[in-house]
């Protein structure tokens, strides 16, 4: 469900008939164009989705009789549509938008090419129908990884965050990062309105990092693609030394690789959340040092008569 107030003004639409629905039905970001259904074709019709009447449909409407259109409209508005959209400010003719008006769906109109608002809508539709997860933490692009520090509260993060901007890299949100799904394993963080661009630091309460390092040091938006969970340091506790073994966990069903982070007096958090980052690229690259390293180490390549004839060849 999608409120048709919101639809509206995100999609730049003039509203030709209004509705008395607050809330658009609006499940799926696909859309239909309904040209089989005007030749009274209706079989798998997806009425359930967004109707785009371009101008090959307002072509074959206009040419019909006018009783004859009104038997196709009719037809047509039986179905609970949730809205119909008309592309490249076309006039709908008159028996259109009184249908429309008595069965209560919103008509729309758009100056937008029918192909290029197809590519629009599908997008919004995609970002605003994605799962949404709201998550304690700090997400931060550092050199173009979408970094989000988690972790209790007090242990360190927005520190570490503040040091990382000072060093040129970017806050998306702090303390409350709005998590969205937008593709089966992409997800997408955010920073809710009220609190964008603020960060709390202890002791000195509330900071505007746009206004205190400029524009370049807030970003709107970033794919996570790491989780770096920091932690006190804990004496007891084994922590991995070599990495051999990529840890994940599971946002919204997308699995995210993990580092867990010690924190103790003297641990620069900034030069080790820069080094996680550009070693998460390299291995996106291919290049995985622990592993690299165990196949030098363990290395070994079976004696034959190549290798002895090889050998030979570069002594003499």
């Amino acid at each position: 469900m999608i409120s048709a107030t919101k639809f509206q003004k995100d999609m730049n639409l003039l509203c030709l008939v209004k509705s008395s629905r607050e809330m658009l039905a609006i499940q799926s970001p696909d859309l239909n164009r309904p040209g089989m259904q005007f030749c009274g074709f209706y079989e798998h019709f997806a009425w359930e989705r967004p109707q785009l009447i371009g101008i090959v449909e307002m072509a074959y409407l206009k040419q019909q009789e006018p009783q004859e259109r009104i038997k196709v409209l009719k037809k047509y508005f039986e179905y609970s549509l949730p809205c119909v959209i008309i592309c490249r400010s076309l006039i709908p003719p008159p028996e259109l938008l009184s249908l429309a008006e008595a069965a209560d769906i919103p008509v729309y109109q758009t100056p937008t090419e029918t192909s290029r608002f197809t590519a629009r809508l599908i997008h919004y539709l995609s970002r605003e129908l994605a799962p949404h997860e709201l998550r304690h933490g700090v997400l931060l692009d550092v050199f173009g990884v979408g970094v989000l520090l988690s972790g209790k509260s007090g242990v360190g993060k927005s520190e570490a965050a503040l040091e990382l901007i000072k060093r040129g890299h970017m806050l998306v949100a702090d303390d409350l990062v709005d998590i969205c799904r937008v593709a089966e394993n992409r997800l997408i963080g955010t920073c809710p309105d009220a609190i964008r661009h603020l960060m709390e630091i202890r002791g000195i309460g509330l900071i505007d990092v746009q206004a205190m390092f400029g524009v370049s040091a807030v970003t709107n938006s970033k794919t996570i693609d790491l989780v770096m969970e920091l932690e006190a340091w804990d004496e007891t506790k084994l922590y991995d030394r070599v990495g051999l073994n990529d840890e994940t966990t599971e946002i919204l069903g997308v699995p995210i690789t993990r580092v867990f982070m010690p924190i103790r007096p003297g641990r620069n958090l900034a030069i080790i959340i820069e080094a996680a980052a550009r070693n998460l690229s390299l291995k996106r690259l291919g290049y995985h040092a622990a592993r690299d390293l165990k196949q030098r180490v363990f290395r070994s390549e079976p004696y034959s008569f190549e290798n002895q004839h090889h050998e030979e060849e570069m002594e003499s």
